[in-house]
């Protein structure tokens, strides 16, 4: 997995979210010269797992001892798109017969030369955020008030913020507590974690982006009859460059949301001018925008100690009146209780 200069940082998030967990793929190597050497769960704060981080492609083909089926792009800057030294390091993956993985806005399956080179090796190009063609993009139809099971929303205070970590763990939780839950990926990194359900919905036209979601969220239901559907957020409502979440409140009708947010980031992600929003107004915002309700808060530890996290879950437990927990650093438990104590009398 290829995320050079930024692994374990907000533009590396999707071999972040990889290394965490990954149904699909199994991951060998992380490419990053600035951390080679390192363990990349030591890089992401957590124990070691013996994802070796490499300093380039030779490196990392030396350690796996073999060419690996897949090379995965693991970075999503804000552009979207591939920078000249990318394009040269995927083509050398090309050329050593490694399928490619490609999250990116830029789709390589469109790139005469990618096309070309992929052709001579008989390679595969995945651009996981190409969505359908135009004819068959579906508009919201309503019959998301078909499906009976209980729909949960992570939404949160800004992009990169661990909405997807929050939403899998939560997942995770639910069906190790015996209820069925299934997520449903709306980003490039859910996808290619292995949600079954889901678009990448930031690619989608915005005509289309609520009825896609919809339309997603049925096809788990009937497939799966689960308990409990948990949709992965985009960006934050009140993000004015990620609109994408008021699409997702829209097409999925949620019954409730769990609210992400990283109490140390000073501003959002990428815009230095705008000072991230107190969790309390972003709750006031969904929850006016859309008939739900915020029914906890979730911590992003980020430059935080763990005595920072305690004050922090106890702060805003006081000030907000819902619950609070940290999914990576405290018990499972506590996140099934959210969810329990405030749909535990209506759930099947």
């Amino acid at each position: 997995m290829y995320c050079e200069a930024n692994f374990g940082a907000i533009d590396g998030k999707t071999a972040n979210g990889l290394v965490r967990h990954s149904e699909l793929y199994e991951i060998l190597s992380v490419i990053d010269s600035k951390k080679a050497g390192l363990d990349a769960g030591v890089v992401l704060g957590e124990p070691p797992n013996g994802i070796p981080i490499c300093r380039d492609l030779a490196d990392a083909l030396a350690r796996a001892g073999t060419t690996p089926d897949y090379f995965i792009f693991g970075m999503a800057p804000a552009t979207g798109m591939l920078s000249r030294r990318d394009r040269e390091v995927l083509l050398e993956a090309i050329d050593l017969g490694m399928n490619i993985v490609n999250g990116l806005h830029e789709f390589l399956s469109d790139d005469p030369e990618f096309v070309a080179a992929s052709a001579a090796r008989n390679v595969k190009i995945l651009d996981v955020r190409k969505p359908s063609a135009k004819e068959s993009l579906r508009t919201f139809s309503g019959r998301i008030a078909e499906v009976a099971c209980l729909r949960i929303a992570v939404l949160g205070t800004d992009c990169s913020v661990g909405k997807r970590t929050t939403a899998t763990v939560l997942t995770r939780a639910l069906n190790d507590c015996g209820l069925k839950a299934v997520m449903i990926g709306t980003g490039q990194t859910g996808l290619i974690q292995g949600a079954r359900y889901g678009v990448a919905l930031d690619a989608v036209p915005s005509q289309f982006c609520a009825g896609e979601l919809e339309a997603a969220i049925i096809e788990a239901f009937e497939a799966e009859k689960p308990d409990v559907i948990i949709v992965e957020g985009q960006g934050a409502l009140s993000h004015p460059a990620y609109p994408t979440s008021a699409l997702i409140l829209r097409g999925a009708c949620p019954d409730g949301v769990v609210l992400q947010h990283a109490p140390a980031r000073v501003h959002r992600a990428d815009f230095e001018h705008m000072p991230m929003p107190d969790p309390a107004d972003e709750i006031h915002l969904i929850e006016t925008f859309s008939d739900t309700k915020v029914i906890g808060l979730t911590i992003n530890h980020e430059n935080m100690s763990d005595a920072d996290v305690t004050a922090a879950i106890a702060r805003h437990q006081d000030e907000l009146g819902i619950p609070v927990t940290d999914p990576l650093t405290r018990p499972p438990r506590i996140l099934i209780e959210m969810v329990l104590s405030a749909f535990g009398g209506t759930m099947r």
